[in-house]
């Protein structure tokens, strides 16, 4: 007998029920339903109508959720083979016309992103959700995200959502842009940037 496939379901919204599968646990880690909830609690009214990028984005079960909920379009990046094509599965049941998919080094594909998003004058919510540090090659993955972040230009920017190891002390200031609060579930963290004011 088979094992069965991991999945999710969207919470909230148009797609809600809609099942997500989760690629192989081995290469991506989902984003538990609490950080989720609580995310999604925090920015439930100002992503309609809004852009989201979820770099990382595994199964891209926050950038489905974030389009359930009223984004208008959802950009994915993601690099793992696996993970990309359980992702395209998912988004071919929800709304293909609103998605794009960036495969590849999320590095390399955010100078893509960031120009597009300057090309049509949009601002976009950032979900960063990188691999834990501790998983083998990925020791300097959150040194790359800080550096990643500190380059984006602000008029691109409305709001930068990390989610992290709980241990990872972010620093206050990443270049243009202020901590405004951390939560904590437990391993992991979620911490907001904006533009400092």
């Amino acid at each position: 007998m088979k094992n069965r496939p991991n999945i999710k379901k969207i919470v909230m919204g148009k797609f809600k029920g809609k099942t997500i599968k989760l690629p192989s646990g081995k290469t991506t880690r989902s984003s538990k339903n609490i950080v989720l909830e609580s995310f999604f609690n925090t920015v439930q009214f100002e992503i309609i109508d809004s852009t989201f990028v979820e770099v990382f984005s595994g199964s891209g079960s926050i950038g489905l959720e974030a389009l359930s909920r009223g984004a208008k379009k959802v950009i994915f990046m993601e690099q793992d083979r696996d993970a990309l094509k359980v992702l395209k599965e998912n988004i071919s049941a929800t709304d293909p016309s609103a998605c794009e998919v960036f495969s590849g080094d999320s590095f390399d594909n955010i100078k893509a992103v960031v120009k597009q998003l300057q090309k049509n004058s949009s601002m976009a919510y950032f979900y960063i959700d990188p691999p834990f540090s501790i998983r083998e090659g990925m020791e300097d993955i959150y040194e790359k995200m800080i550096n990643m972040i500190a380059s984006f230009p602000v008029e691109v920017v409305k709001l930068i959502i990390i989610e992290h190891m709980t241990g990872l002390e972010l620093p206050e200031i990443l270049g243009e842009y202020e901590k405004k609060k951390s939560k904590k579930f437990g391993n992991t963290s979620l911490t907001y940037f904006q533009v400092e004011e």
